[in-house]
């Protein structure tokens, strides 16, 4: 087991798609269906447990430990990173070691509900990559800085939520708004649905999301430029 300082050298580096997951609960049937889109996987602390029960081995495993098992920790003892500091989440840790076009992150929702908050904190801190939640019902991610573009079926739900203070165009929704702008305790737009090819102009952290069986669109439109 190393036991990592506070730089953000790279741990795990992939021309493809990275998962990280964390210790949330995660369904049965999420990480198997994922397989075909994920080049590696990174557990994140208790997301080893995960990954376990799942017979997969991860590329490594990033926290501060205090959630995963001993059979994992024995397990993946030669894949482990300790990152003992207690300033960021183990969400964080990870993400900022990992290298990758697209992060699809699972196990990180559905849990406790300052976990999930803290989660959303590192999405708009990190909005020039391109990560995607998941779980069971939802997926989201924050959009590119200028336009992001999308198409779903007409009816599919979509909500767009600032994380920050931005400027926001949407076009294509069933309620259409223009330069308008949005604050997580200003105008948000909730629960609205697809009317057409959706266009989003926004200048700031903006959250975007979408039923999970849209996870494919949800990744081509999340990818950053380079």
């Amino acid at each position: 087991m190393r036991v990592e300082s506070l730089s953000l050298n790279r741990i795990v580096s992939s021309n493809h798609t990275i998962c990280l997951v964390g210790g949330a609960r995660v369904h049965d049937d999420t990480i198997t269906s994922i397989l075909p889109l994920v080049d590696q996987f990174v557990a994140v602390d208790g997301g080893a447990n995960h990954l376990l029960a799942a017979g997969i081995s991860p590329a490594a495993v990033i926290g501060d430990l205090d959630s995963i098992s001993l059979t994992a920790r024995a397990t993946f003892a030669d894949l482990t990173h300790h990152i003992p500091e207690q300033d960021t989440t183990d969400f964080e840790k990870a993400l900022s070691r990992v290298e990758a076009p697209v992060v699809l992150a699972v196990g990180f929702t559905g849990g406790r509900m300052d976990h999930t908050l803290a989660v959303l904190n590192v999405l708009a801190r990190y909005s020039d990559r391109a990560v995607v939640l998941l779980d069971d019902t939802d997926i989201c991610f924050v959009a590119t800085q200028g336009m992001t573009r999308l198409s779903s079926p007409i009816g599919t739900r979509m909500s767009l939520m600032p994380l920050a203070e931005c400027r926001v165009t949407a076009t294509g929704l069933r309620w259409p708004f223009e330069d308008k702008q949005m604050h997580p305790t200003g105008f948000i737009s909730s629960s609205n649905e697809v009317a057409g090819d959706v266009t989003i102009h926004a200048d700031g952290p903006l959250l975007i999301t979408l039923p999970v069986e849209f996870l494919a669109s949800a990744m081509k439109a999340a990818v950053r430029a380079r």
